[in-house]
């Protein structure tokens, strides 16, 4: 397991911070012999399953969950050229089964579009099928060529959400689409972190869809991080794959589709976005331990102490919050750093004297500090817990809020990217002008038809050609 080590980096240095945050609060191993492969620890696969439960439980009011296979055939992965363009250079190929050549070449897969999309040829029929909503969680595989960052860039993404549905009409699955991002936004709302949502430019939407919506944070350093997109596929794949279905006139019609997804990279954004100078801070909901209880062994009263937080660490499991009590032989304030290092939310300490009192102290991971009274500790506790979320939420509005900065020109662009902000920028929509921006600022457009509170499109004119523009977030990404 990781050691701690005396000082963290200042999260000021965050490359530095997020490297050894990861191994030092047990969140991933990089030292797996394959380049962009990476090993979860314990502690950070509870953090993984709390975050993906959360996201299942959000899918499955309307979602069902499926499985589809890994090993892609390459006649089907290479019927949509569209699609294909854009995955060429990152995919896996299988080409042996042992020692024997394959007669059929298997992709590994990419994204799952061409893997699925089969299958919903022989399973949507007639109208009364649609809508189709289904997700996986799975790993996908992509040769990764920049540099790899764990749960960031990779080359084996190990925790891909993606749902695929199937519509009748083009105006469905744009309601689909709304629908997901809804959903995201109350699952990104759960994790405390603040999204802003954008129309991607046409050259950058995803292989095959009619349009492309992401959802982007701002990490510490000014970069944005996409931590989520939605695609409208109108009839593209439906038209490759042959996805019809008979109206209610009896005709055949092609389907309309979307697809969906999220990566890990939203622990990323967890890790990124809360975590301070001495460590991780996990929003209440999904840390992997959510209270952890410290008895403070002092004079000739041990046991008692000890039975107290045994009973008090039953009656809050029983609550359900998940709860450890630390009884290692080690100093109290080495144990605050440990727990403070993996981001646990909150800490109460319990000795003597507060057993006689009828208190526990209650310690926040944001360092709020209060008494609370035993009695009817569970329902303080929860509350203790949701102010701890409401506060990290509002941290994260306000650092998303102070990095958007206005830019008229290409200098005031790259002075906003430079001070670690990302630029809002009138842009007329033209690729000539887009390119220009993106060359000339060393940045990348990320979207138009901005949705967020801190950004209002009140117009301008393109700091390229002069025409009108629309507001356009210019950032550097990871």
């Amino acid at each position: 397991m990781a050691e701690d080590a005396d000082t963290l980096p200042p999260k000021a240095q965050f490359s530095e911070w997020y490297n050894d945050i990861l191994w030092r609060a047990e969140i991933m191993d990089v030292r797996y012999p394959v380049k962009g492969l990476y090993v979860w620890y314990p502690y950070g696969f509870a953090l993984r399953k709390h975050v993906y439960q959360r996201l299942r439980d959000l899918l499955d009011r309307e979602h069902q969950e499926a499985l589809f296979p890994l090993l892609i055939p390459e006649h089907e992965f290479m019927k949509e050229a569209e699609h294909i363009k854009g995955f060429e250079d990152e995919v896996y190929w299988v080409t042996h089964g042992g020692t024997t050549p394959l007669e059929v070449k298997l992709a590994l897969r990419p994204t799952s579009e061409t893997a699925i999309y089969p299958m919903y040829a022989l399973w949507v029929r007639s109208h009364a099928d649609l809508p189709l909503r289904i997700y996986q969680i799975v790993n996908t595989f992509r040769y990764e060529t920049k540099q790899t960052r764990p749960l960031i860039r990779l080359r084996e993404i190990t925790s891909f959400m993606e749902s695929h549905t199937v519509h009748a009409t083009w105006d469905d699955a744009e309601s689909q689409v709304e629908s997901e991002i809804a959903l995201t936004r109350e699952f990104y709302e759960s994790l405390s972190i603040p999204v802003i949502v954008s129309k991607r430019p046409d050259w950058d939407k995803f292989p095959g869809a009619d349009y492309t919506i992401a959802f982007d944070t701002v990490m510490p350093n000014g970069r944005t991080l996409q931590i989520g997109t939605v695609h409208h596929l109108g009839t593209h794949f439906s038209k490759t794959f042959g996805i019809t279905y008979e109206d209610e006139k009896g005709e055949q019609q092609l389907a309309n589709q979307t697809c969906y997804g999220i990566s890990e990279r939203c622990i990323a954004a967890i890790i990124g976005v809360h975590g301070d100078d001495r460590g991780l801070i996990l929003p209440p909901p999904v840390a992997t331990t959510q209270i952890v209880i410290v008895p403070i062994l002092i004079g000739k009263r041990h046991e008692d102490v000890l039975a107290a937080a045994q009973n008090l660490e039953e009656e809050l499991k029983a609550a359900g919050h998940r709860v450890r009590t630390d009884n290692r032989d080690m100093r109290p304030g080495a144990k605050y750093y440990w727990w403070e290092l993996r981001g646990v939310p909150l800490r109460l300490e319990l000795g003597p004297r507060d057993i006689d009192a009828g208190k526990v102290i209650a310690v926040t991971r944001l360092g709020e500090k209060v008494s609370l009274d035993r009695t009817g500790i569970a329902g303080s506790v929860k509350q203790v817990l949701a102010a701890i979320s409401q506060a990290m939420k509002a941290k994260a509005e306000e650092h998303v809020k102070r990095s958007l900065q206005p830019a008229t020109t290409i200098d005031a662009i790259t002075t906003a990217l430079n001070a670690g902000r990302v630029a809002v920028v009138p842009w007329c929509g033209d690729r000539a002008c887009g390119d220009a921006i993106e060359e000339k600022a060393d940045s990348s457009i990320l979207g138009t038809e901005v949705r967020s509170p801190y950004v209002s499109d009140t117009g301008g004119f393109c700091v390229i050609c002069g025409k009108p523009g629309k507001a356009t977030l210019v950032g550097r990404t990871y």
